[in-house]
């Protein structure tokens, strides 16, 4: 079992910047991916940014040049930078963390969420 414990939501100006982190405990995980989506009610769930194992970076088209995602592996923690902030970027932040787990050469993956947390873009 994986748990994951969000933090740095809040409110901030519009052009303003906020740092989310999150931080994955569990015994002996090995996890593949983390990131961060966010979803506005009545709508689905949507990825910000992820980043693998390996370091590579996925981000959508509409945080590109605006957020940095990164990961501490060894710490299994994730951060996300968020700057130049605009009010369509109110809503709230789910992390994620993909697991993987085997039993020799058989391996599977799940998902893990964290609770979500808040950020509002606003003057």
């Amino acid at each position: 079992q994986v748990e994951l414990v969000e933090s740095g939501g809040g409110l901030v100006q519009p052009g303003g910047s906020l740092r989310l982190s999150c931080a994955a405990s569990g015994s002996s995980v090995s996890i593949y991916a983390m990131g961060w989506y966010r979803q506005a009610p009545g709508e689905q769930r949507e990825l910000v940014a992820t980043v693998t194992s390996s370091g590579s970076t996925n981000y959508a088209d509409s945080v590109k040049g605006r957020f940095t995602i990164s990961r501490d592996s060894a710490k299994n923690t994730v951060h996300l930078q968020m700057d130049s902030l605009k009010p369509e970027d109110t809503t709230v932040y789910y992390c994620n963390a993909e697991v993987d787990y085997c039993s020799g050469y058989v391996c599977s993956r799940y998902d893990y969420w964290g609770q979500g947390t808040q950020v509002t873009v606003s003057s």
